[in-house]
């Protein structure tokens, strides 16, 4: 690699210089030896470049001795983040990734320098994930921006976050995070492993498709990693024994190895007094078993009439309408679906506008004309309420799918399909694991005080022990 015209010729062949134009490339004569510096444009920060250009050009009026060139300019690229590389390959990972790289003539070692620029937002608070109360900055779009926002909330000297490249053409930066004394050992490894073992081009999707390998989901529809872009969120987890895995170019962060229960629990709980995290949570609660139970339980009491006490005699539509009820609910289900993702794919100027026109206009002309009865569209709209109570995004989904199956059995076998619908989604639970913990815990396996801690918001210095179920190195949160 001492040759710095075969380096020029390599890199013009292996990275298109002088045919991408984002490839930046610049020659200059120190002390009558060729230096090549290379970069790309987008991902580095001008100011930076030009600094160090002038530092080095000033060499040819301050230094005479030739042979000392190499350690010369290593001292005078005035930065932190300096390193030697001896491969082309490894040179070449660092230059897409927005490093400088400098090459001497006749040297075997090559010089990066970390001047990156990511383009992208600043922090914000995520949309999906707001607090009346709390931090309002949120995880972006950058990995050393989204490792700083977590090692402001943990200055811990024995956080750490190892960092790996994925994907044979994107090479993309992939942070492992953890607390050294907390987190299990044998959980870290087993992440490294799987991380290091995925072979693709490139990770276009990013986070969804770590999760992909990760945790081997098939077609089980349920979420086996938790999302948040929560710092705040983030952090709790850490101390908890927790693994965060941060994926360049998303928002959101990976927490492992999570239950069912991780994905009923949001921040704004911690946020409040026990009590009132308590009261909101068991809102919650109520609201995730209404989306999944509701219209399964609503429709057999429509058509069982005989199941339902005289106090409850009022429940059922007046008059059947022109279609069969379990037609008018699925139907109903599925426009809700329409307009989510209609709301989702218009402009927000634009979304308030729709969603009264398919209120007020679509809903009540439906009625009107008979194709569904007020008390079907009333307990959807329940059902869909509590779908959008759900803090996880993805469970949402999940349960919304669990719901419309129990439906179908229901409206085939009555009360049986019921019960066989049901005992199905609980056996489907009870037998998921996510990266070996079971998914229902601490139901299934039963833990009495871990369960009293997700019933009930306790107040922190009444919480001094750590979930068992990520198995952490110290039981105990410090007093």
């Amino acid at each position: 690699m001492n040759d710095i015209n075969e380096i020029q010729s390599y890199m013009k062949s292996k990275l298109g210089v002088g045919t991408s134009f984002d490839v930046g490339f610049r020659e200059i004569i120190l002390l009558k030896q060729k230096v090549q510096l290379y970069y790309v444009t987008g991902l580095c920060e001008t100011p930076v470049i030009v600094e160090l250009l002038k530092k080095l050009v000033s060499i040819n009026e301050e230094e005479t001795n030739k042979s000392q060139l190499t350690t010369i300019i290593k001292n005078r690229l005035v930065h932190q983040q300096v390193e030697e590389y001896e491969y082309l390959d490894d040179l070449m990972t660092q230059l897409l990734s927005g490093l400088i790289v400098i090459f001497i003539d006749g040297q075997d070692v090559g010089f990066t320098v970390d001047v990156r620029s990511y383009p992208g937002r600043s922090p914000e608070e995520p949309d999906t994930e707001k607090v009346v109360r709390g931090a309002r900055d949120g995880y972006t779009e950058n990995i050393i921006e989204n490792t700083a926002l977590t090692r402001r909330r943990v200055r811990d000297e024995r956080l750490r976050n190892e960092i790996l490249q994925v994907g044979e053409r994107s090479k993309t930066d992939i942070c492992i995070s953890y607390i050294q004394d907390i987190a299990d050992d044998g959980l870290v490894r087993k992440i490294k492993k799987e991380l290091e073992s995925i072979d693709i081009d490139g990770l276009a999707m990013a986070d969804k498709t770590i999760e992909e390998y990760l945790v081997k989901q098939g077609v089980n529809p349920f979420p086996l990693v938790r999302y948040t872009e929560r710092p705040d969120v983030a952090a709790n987890h850490l101390f908890e024994g927790h693994v965060l895995i941060m994926v360049d170019t998303s928002p959101s962060i990976i927490i492992t190895p999570t239950t069912y229960f991780h994905h009923v629990q949001h921040a704004e709980e911690y946020r409040q007094s026990p009590a009132i995290g308590t009261f909101v949570r068991w809102i919650r609660f109520t609201g995730i078993l209404a989306s999944i139970f509701l219209l399964p339980l609503w429709y057999i009491m429509v058509m069982e009439q005989q199941l339902l006490p005289d106090a409850l005699s009022f429940i059922g539509p007046n008059e059947s309408g022109n279609i069969p009820i379990i037609l008018q609910i699925i139907l109903a289900d599925i426009g809700i679906e329409f307009l989510r993702m209609a709301a989702i794919h218009t402009p927000t100027p634009l979304s308030t506008a729709m969603g009264l026109i398919a209120a007020v206009l679509i809903g009540q002309i439906a009625i009107d004309v008979g194709l569904f009865t007020a008390e079907v569209i009333l307990y959807v709209a329940i059902s869909a309420i509590g779908s959008f109570a759900t803090p996880s995004y993805e469970l949402s989904i999940a349960n919304k799918m669990i719901r419309v199956l129990l439906l179908i059995f229901t409206g085939i076998f009555g009360v049986k399909g019921l019960l066989i619908g049901f005992s199905l989604y609980v056996i489907l639970l009870a037998r998921t694991k996510s990266l070996n913990t079971p998914y229902l815990w601490p139901f299934l396996p039963f833990n009495g005080k871990a369960l009293i801690q997700i019933l009930f918001r306790f107040a922190v210095p009444q919480s001094k022990e750590r979930p068992s179920i990520v198995h952490p190195k110290n039981n105990y949160k410090q007093p």
